[in-house]
């Protein structure tokens, strides 16, 4: 594993989108989506919802499907937007959807534009936690949500990377390990109070048969999953 080459975010999905599914796709990636949904609203019927860091698009997919009338994403990575425009073209929702460009510290998006935002297992490519924040929160309005998760740190004490495979070869993204306790500082910082906090566990049932992976990830939780009100 410490032969396994470590990309840039940028650099990583131009290579990993072509396999890239509008899912969760690994053990963790389930349990995080199962903790991320549990916070998430049912009904979201008239609400703007903006997914920083979109990706292939699953979570845009989900705020659709929970009635969100106005879906942005934002992905720094072209390839992963053209993935997740193919697999929002196979859906006909009546909805106003785009997708942009940008990165997350300066999110190309209007102040207090979205009533949920979303950023699912993407601020841990970044090393600035608070920067993060600060977008997450000016994008949102006042007493908006922000439901933001990441590889619990726990993963990275243990020597896990955020790997894939491209032609055979394996690969893995940069990646930072941001305590709860760096959680806890940023949002008192930027204005985003803290009101759920979930630590998701593996379901056994998820992990394939033959599957080579660390046993102790049953042992420990996998992600940290943040529900957060942007101050009124």
């Amino acid at each position: 594993m410490s032969n396994t080459p470590i990309l840039t975010p940028a650099k990583a999905y131009a290579l990993w989108a072509p396999h890239y599914p509008a899912r969760a796709h690994n053990p963790l990636m389930q349990a995080e989506e199962r903790a991320m949904l549990a916070l998430m609203p049912e009904g979201l019927h008239g609400q703007s919802v903006l997914d920083a860091g979109c990706g292939s698009g699953r979570y845009m997919l989900h705020a659709l499907h929970r009635g969100a009338h106005r879906v942005k994403g934002v992905d720094l990575s072209v390839d992963m937007l053209q993935r997740a425009a193919l697999e929002l073209r196979e859906h006909h929702f009546d909805a106003d959807i785009s997708l942009v460009q940008g990165c997350l510290t300066a999110l190309p998006t209007p102040d207090a534009w979205a009533d949920l935002t979303i950023c699912g297992l993407v601020i841990g490519h970044l090393e600035n936690l608070e920067q993060s924040l600060s977008e997450l929160c000016r994008v949102t309005r006042p007493g908006g949500t922000v439901l933001c998760s990441d590889v619990h740190p726990i993963g990275h004490a243990l020597g896990w990377l955020r790997d894939f495979k491209s032609d055979g070869q394996r690969y893995a993204v940069q990646h930072k390990a941001h305590r709860y306790s760096h959680w806890h500082a940023a949002c008192a910082n930027v204005g985003l109070d803290i009101e759920q906090v979930l630590e998701p566990m593996l379901d056994p049932e998820d992990i394939p048969d033959g599957a080579n992976f660390d046993r102790i990830a049953l042992d420990v939780p996998v992600a940290l999953v943040f529900q957060l009100r942007r101050t009124p």
